[in-house]
């Protein structure tokens, strides 16, 4: 499917309350809002943005290569989580997730866990964006 990677996210908004996870090699983030009405500057369009009472968030979309829907058995506890994956590669450990984040454990708020189906049926279990283009470096 020849989508944007901000087409796409501007369809997240529907997923509801979700946990941010942000990982490195050195730490790992973990923040919890929704994702609507990301916004894009002119002079970084090929970041998302987002700002909410209680953390800002910036994607760097040219470095998303392949993005991944996951259905998987809760670490503890035995219900079943929902993540989309934002890789640089395939194969690659996740840089950034978001999960579906339930009230108690397993309890979803109403019509959630359909808008992610929703979502994986549009674009599949995994669907690599249309390239975003990172600014050329400014002249030395």
């Amino acid at each position: 499917m020849a989508m944007t990677l901000k087409e796409f996210l501007d369809e997240c908004g529907a997923l509801g309350l979700l946990r941010f996870i942000v990982t490195n090699d050195t730490a790992v983030l973990e923040a919890r809002g929704e994702l609507k009405n990301p916004f894009y500057v002119p002079h970084l369009p090929h970041y998302a943005n987002l700002h909410s009472e209680h953390f800002e968030f910036h994607l760097n979309m040219a470095e998303v290569k392949l993005v991944r829907f996951e259905a998987l058995p809760a670490k503890r506890g035995n219900f079943t989580t929902y993540a989309v994956r934002f890789l640089k590669e395939d194969g690659q450990k996740a840089p950034m997730s978001l999960f579906l984040q339930w009230g108690r454990p397993g309890e979803y708020a109403p019509g959630q866990v359909e808008a992610f189906q929703a979502l994986k049926n549009k674009y599949g279990e995994s669907w690599v964006p249309e390239p975003v283009a990172a600014p050329a470096a400014a002249p030395a």
